[in-house]
């Protein structure tokens, strides 16, 4: 009973800092745990001194951001809503709300399995492999597809953890999962010399662990959702009160990967090294990024709980908050990566021409990087309060909005336009994203 009120007494009446701390904190430290995912394993691959291996990983990429697109719509859809109906005492329709996304996201793992089978030779040429780089490219290809309902189950069951405010037990999955990886990377990778599959095959590893300490969590000593998984069956008002909501998550996530796509389809031109260095760049500024994303994405249940039990005063001061936490967070971690970015791009590679390439790449998206919090912010109060519309524009704005541009800055500046186009995005969206929370700071005033 006591960590009930526990958890109640930080979505609705602790002092904001320590809510936010409370909430926040866990997922930044899971989330800045979760991405050493991709730089453990770009460092064991860098360690077979195979450029061409380091390139299928990162051309690959896109594979991982598609899972994770489909967990996230399930798991944004269905957390969000699970939040605001457990702050309206709805426990049993939550329930079910919690069970729908588990069953829902291994029904779709295995239809997305299906398909990428049967098109996977055009899937790894559209990935951008070319002669060298397509055996690798495929092998990862397919065994990521194979064991891709680990990575939806997982990132789908974290959103439903945190959603009534277990930010601590969402961290502890991170975790385990992120350990789990250190130790199968080199098992699979130097041991058993599985190069790319076994890259494949220690994150669907890790991600399974995670998946089930959170099915045990929720299914044995969650406060709200004790049993969900014994619910498959919620109304047509319910599921499409998931989709308004996670179908702009999906669509968010899905122009990532077109995103990605492009910069691999443009980059290529310029040699495998800029490949290359585009994927150890990515990888690095993830940290201070997610930094900044996790105390965001931590707070929804925060957002989610007040605008469903209208304390809009707190829901505001929550939001003001947060922003100079993130403005704050931010501006110290990128300063920190900027200052030693040339000395921890070579513990990814030795190889000159991508430590010089990736040491000018990674000073644009660290600019990015200083927008991408603020941005992860905007989205997240309107995927917490049920605003479908400025959800659906904010996520289609990031991702349409990068085709023009890296074309018309390609064609004016070639590389240096490549390079450029993801910072530029990001603030026209961060811009965008500004306007739509005024619009909404000014409905909640009304």
């Amino acid at each position: 009973m006591e960590q009930t009120l526990t958890n109640e007494y930080y979505l609705d009446k602790a002092p904001i800092n320590k809510a936010i701390a409370h909430l926040s904190i866990p997922m930044m430290i899971g989330m800045s745990v979760g991405t050493v995912y991709n730089v453990i394993n770009a460092f064991f691959i860098g360690l077979m001194h195979n450029t061409e291996m380091l390139t299928a990983v990162t051309l690959g990429l896109p594979i991982f951001t598609i899972l994770m697109a489909f967990g996230n719509m399930f798991g944004v859809g269905g957390g969000t809503f699970v939040t605001r109906l457990i702050a309206q005492e709805k426990v049993e329709e939550a329930k079910g709300v919690a069970g729908y996304t588990f069953y829902s996201s291994i029904i779709a793992s295995i239809l997305i399995a299906i398909i990428a089978f049967l098109i996977i030779n055009p899937l790894v040429k559209t990935l951008g492999g070319d002669i060298a780089t397509f055996g690798y490219t495929k092998n990862y290809a397919l065994t990521m597809f194979f064991g891709g309902f680990t990575i939806i189950l997982n990132f789908a069951l974290e959103q439903v953890v945190r959603a009534e405010g277990a930010s601590k037990e969402s961290m502890y999955g991170m975790v385990i999962g992120t350990v789990l990886n250190l130790a199968f990377d080199p098992l699979f990778i130097l041991i058993l010399n599985l190069n790319v599959t076994g890259v494949a095959l220690a994150l669907i590893l890790s991600n399974l662990g995670s998946s089930i300490y959170y099915i045990y969590y929720l299914q044995t000593r969650s406060e709200h959702l004790k049993g969900f998984i014994n619910y498959f069956r919620t109304s047509l008002k319910d599921k499409i009160e998931i989709y308004k909501i996670g179908v702009s998550e999906l669509f968010m996530d899905t122009f990532l990967i077109i995103t990605t796509l492009l910069l691999n389809n443009f980059s290529i031109g310029y040699g495998d090294s800029v490949v290359a260095s585009f994927g150890i760049a990515l990888r690095i500024v993830q940290v201070p990024e997610f930094l900044s994303m996790g105390l965001s994405l931590g707070i929804i249940p925060l957002i989610a709980y007040n605008f469903s039990n209208g304390n809009f005063q707190r829901l505001k001061e929550g939001i003001r908050q947060s922003s100079l936490w993130i403005l704050g967070l931010s501006s110290v971690f990128v300063a920190l990566v900027y200052i030693f970015r040339t000395t921890v791009i070579h513990l990814f590679s030795s190889d000159f021409t991508v430590l010089s390439v990736g040491v000018y790449i990674m000073t644009a998206m660290l600019i990015s990087a200083l927008f991408n919090g603020f941005t992860t912010l905007f989205t997240g109060i309107f995927q917490a309060s049920g605003q479908g519309i400025p959800s659906i524009i904010m996520s289609v704005t990031q991702g349409i909005l990068f085709i023009p541009v890296i074309i018309i800055l390609h064609k004016f500046f070639e590389l240096h336009g490549v390079i450029w186009s993801m910072t530029v995005t990001e603030v026209i969206t961060f811009i965008v994203g500004l306007i739509l929370y005024i619009l909404f700071n000014y409905r909640l005033k009304n």
